[in-house]
């Protein structure tokens, strides 16, 4: 068959609606005509379905908490959309320092103080370069640190990041100079030599661990187990965090004396900072031992610059902790009340007698 002698295609346009289009603004013009008697072959529930004509959107809405007189259904279900039910801004107090424990970039280990591989290093520069999106004209960051090698490398990489963002994104932000503070450095062993960072107690445990291989000089200390016992998770395969967080051990500083300390540097930040934002780049452990504190239970252990979010609230009494889409409301401990953990220095001797 020729192409002269093939029958025309049909035609496919239309002018009119489709039919479920016609059928819906049917019900639309029925539903708007109040002399329409109800279809009684329409069953009850849909008829005031129909009656209550579209949906309202969110943006046509009075705030939740003004919706009583809605009903609890109609009420919730636009803001259960939301990952958080936020209260009326009159009915909680304003935010004075918004901080961020930052976990330190990939390291090239945990035995040595080497610092930051370059991933670890592109790692703290983006996340400098996020937070300089999040951040408005006229505020103030600070940006403290761990006084570690790999904690102090993520401050500086991070705060690079930090500038270029803000120089690239036009906002006039003041931000100050990394800071070493004592207070966020990691959880601490008690040596002969005196308090130890954990990776600098490796140090030493290495070195004396060695000699009593090999000169089989008796039983080892009882610091130098805790050591081994820690190192030994790590080497395994195993979490060493959950291990000190689980783990009664006498030369570890307690995982609650972590989060004292913390809060004694954050305090003292946000005094010398009212309204600033505060960065403070640290360490897995002591955040992780932060955020158990606050929510009760172990969400796990921070990836390379993952945080932990506080919202330290007016007056300091009170705060907002944030990890891993949860959020639980706190309230800020009385650091001066609390007692101190320090090596203990007994000048009393056991006897060999039972006291009568």
């Amino acid at each position: 068959m020729s192409d002269d002698t093939r029958p025309p295609l049909p035609r496919t346009e239309r002018t009119d609606a489709p039919l479920y289009l016609a059928r819906y603004l049917e019900r639309q013009r029925r539903n708007t005509d109040e002399d329409t008697p109800d279809d009684p072959s329409v069953p009850l529930y849909l008829q005031r379905f129909r009656r209550r004509g579209p949906s309202p959107t969110p943006d046509s809405l009075p705030p939740l908490y003004q919706r009583a007189d809605l009903g609890i259904q109609q009420a919730l279900s636009e803001d259960n959309r939301n990952k958080e039910i936020s209260a009326p801004p009159e009915a909680r107090p304003p935010i004075v320092n918004e901080i961020y424990l930052v976990r330190h970039g990939e390291t090239q280990g945990y035995s040595t103080e080497s610092g930051l591989t370059p991933l670890g290093v592109w790692q703290a520069h983006t996340y400098g370069h996020t937070l300089a999106k999040r951040v408005k004209d006229g505020e103030t960051i600070v940006v403290a640190h761990a006084p570690t090698s790999r904690a102090g490398q993520t401050a500086e990489n991070l705060h690079r990041g930090l500038t270029d963002g803000l120089a690239m994104f036009e906002k006039d932000v003041k931000v100050h100079d990394p800071e070493p503070m004592v207070e966020f450095r990691n959880f601490q062993v008690a040596t002969p030599d005196g308090l130890r960072d954990v990776t600098s107690a490796f140090r030493r445990y290495y070195a004396l661990l060695e000699e009593f291989e090999r000169m089989a000089l008796g039983d080892r200390p009882m610091w130098l187990v805790e050591v081994d016992r820690f190192w030994r998770t790590q080497v395994g395969g195993g979490d060493p965090i959950q291990h000190w967080l689980t783990v009664p051990m006498m030369h570890f500083e307690p995982p609650a004396m972590c989060v004292r300390r913390f809060w004694l540097g954050l305090q003292r930040l946000a005094a010398d900072h009212p309204g600033a934002r505060l960065v403070v780049a640290t360490h897995s452990g002591p955040i992780r031992a932060f955020a158990i504190w606050a929510f009760g239970y172990d969400p796990g252990e921070p990836y390379n610059t993952e945080h932990v979010r506080v919202k330290l609230m007016e007056g300091g009494s009170e705060a907002l902790v944030t990890y891993r889409n949860r959020v639980q409301e706190v309230h800020v401990p009385e650091v001066a009340s609390l007692p101190s953990w320090e090596p203990y220095d007994l000048d009393w001797e056991p006897s060999g007698g039972a006291e009568t």
